[in-house]
This record gives C-alpha cells, structure tokens and sequence, in this order.
C-alpha cells in the first residue's frame, strides 16, 4: 500500500530542487549575481541620495517657491527688512566667477599637464606632480586668506591698473580698482581648480598608449605635433576634467566669499564686487531669522543645483562638440 505525499512535503521537494543560484544569474554563478547586486544597489544609493537632497530642500523652499514664483529667478533685488528676495544677483555672480576661473585654469592647466607628461625629464615630473596633488588638497579657507593678504594686493597694485589702461575701452574693464571683486574672486578659483584639472589631466595624457607617440614621431611628426595627437586621443578625459573643476569652481563658499566683495549687484565690469549663491547662504544663513528669509535662502540652494545641472549639460555639449571635432584630427 501506497502513502500518497502531502502538499506540504510536496512543496518542500520542489523547493529543495530549485536552483536559486541559476535564478539569481543566468551563467549559475552566485557570486557574480551577488557581485552585481552589490553594484546595482551603490549605484541605485547615489540617485536616491540626490533625489533625497533636491525633495528635502525643495519641501523646504515652498514658502518662497509660494510667494515669489518665477520671478525670484529674475528679481535684482535682496532685501530682507522688506521682505524682497531676487537671486539674479548671485547666479550673476556664481556662473561668471566660474567661467573666468575656467578661462585661466584650463590653459593653465593643460600646459602643465603636457609638460609633466611630454616634456619634463622623470627626476623633475615626479616632485612637480607630488606638489600639484598637494595644492589640490589645501582648505579653501586657506586660500581665502591668502586672497586677502597676497593676491588682492598684487592685483590691485600690478595687475588690474594694466589691464584698465589696455582694454579700458571695454565695459568689463571698467569702474573702481578695490581688488576685491569678481575679477579677485575669478583667479582665486582659477587657482584652486587648477590643481585638480592638472592632476586629472595629467593621468589621462600618461594613459594614452607610448605606441600611439612612437607611431606619430616614425611617420615624421614633429614634438608639438604629436602632442597634438596625444591630446586629441584624450580628449574625453580632458573634458571630465573640466567638467570637474567646473563643479569645484560652481560650489566653492569660503574662499570666494572672502575675496569677491560680496554686494548683490550686476555690473559688466568684472572689478565690482559681486556675490555667489554659496556666499550668500553661508554669510546670511544663521541670521535668518524669519521664516521666508529662511526659505528663500533654501531656494537659493535650490537654484544652485538648478545652476549645477545647466552649466554642465551646457559643458558636455560644448566638450562633445569638441570631441567630434577632435576625432578626426586621432584618426588622420
């Protein structure tokens, strides 16, 4: 006589007989499905994290998003006794600092990169490299003080009074030389991210292959030349290295807000004082003691990352552009 199986005992069999490691990966291999699982979910975190950050400071900013619309974003004026708030001023402000840092720091930047990678003999690239990543890694607040002591002087006394009386003619020369101003704050930034665009740089012109040189020099080619090659085979790199020092440049606070002036106005003239969002939040927010003052600072925060977003999709066409134009110089 026969016992037939229960349907627990039955379920149990079916259970027991099931592959879960070939569920979890198709090739049956456990550890490459966990290995993936884990990278998904880092992944995963750091868009949750961003999304956490942008609905948290955006629930916050509802007051100010409530009462002033989309004008705060064009509103030229910042009064909180009058309870009047406008952050035109300050992304004034954060995206010209940024751009002039840029326009110092890249080709600044590259030139020094080019040398320690193409030029420089290994007993000199190795220090010069050392003492790169270790400007790299100075607090800002240091170099806020030496803005105020050193480089505001110096471009007061020697650089600014040059370039009035060269290109005075033009409105960005302009006005009263203080050397605090947005022209002080654009080289203090220049310097802080030329570290980091060097330092990046650098890696990506020492990966590109040696083979790729010695073809270019057996065909002819002179120095600059295939440097040029060179440069154009690690265009992607350079241009995540700019992108990098734009981010740094877009959300510096301390060094900045020591040196720019810090006055919500907009001038042509980049020797006016100016101010940043960064700045703005740092120096007003623990006197904020009204609950819009309060909000409206939060929005500023919020338009930063607005800003943030803008400027490095702006970037990444402008680099993609340059890619494709670059590609075809790699290939010929």
């Amino acid at each position: 006589m026969t016992t037939q199986p229960s349907p627990a005992s039955e379920y149990g069999a079916r259970l027991r007989a099931w592959d879960w490691r070939r569920a979890l990966s198709p090739t049956g291999n456990f550890g490459d499905a966990l290995f993936r699982a884990s990278l998904f979910c880092c992944a995963l975190l750091l868009v949750v994290l961003v999304g956490a950050m942008f609905v948290e400071i955006g629930s916050s900013a509802r007051l100010s998003l409530a009462r002033f619309g989309f004008p705060f974003l064009t509103g030229r004026t910042w009064n909180p006794i009058q309870g009047e708030f406008g952050a035109l001023p300050f992304i004034y402000g954060t995206v010209v600092s940024s751009l002039l840092a840029l326009l110092i720091a890249v080709p600044v930047s590259l030139g020094i990169a080019v040398f320690l990678v193409e030029q420089a003999p290994r007993r000199l690239s190795r220090p010069l490299g050392f003492v790169i990543e270790l400007l790299a890694a100075i607090p800002s607040v240091v170099y806020g003080l030496w803005g105020i002591f050193v480089l505001a002087p110096t471009l007061r006394e020697h650089v600014e009074p040059p370039l009035q009386r060269a290109f005075g003619w033009l409105p960005f020369f302009h006005g009263t030389i203080t050397g605090i101003g947005l022209f002080t704050g654009g080289c203090i930034l220049a310097i802080m991210v030329t570290p980091i665009i060097t330092a990046v740089v650098r890696d990506v012109l020492a990966a590109v292959p040696v083979s790729q040189r010695e073809a270019a020099l057996a065909l002819g080619a002179t120095k600059w030349e295939t440097t040029r090659i060179v440069l154009a085979n690690g265009a992607p790199g350079i241009a995540g290295a700019i992108i990098l020092g734009l981010g740094r440049a877009v959300g510096e606070t301390m060094a900045v807000t020591m040196v720019i002036g810090n006055r919500p106005e907009i001038s042509a003239s980049v020797f006016e004082p100016s101010y940043t969002i960064a700045s703005v939040i740092a120096n007003e927010f623990t006197e904020a003691t009204g609950d819009l003052y309060l909000s409206a600072l939060i929005e500023l925060g919020l338009v930063l990352f607005l800003v943030t977003f803008i400027i490095n999709g702006a970037a990444r066409l402008l680099v993609w552009s340059v890619t494709r134009g670059t590609s075809g110089i790699a290939r010929a």
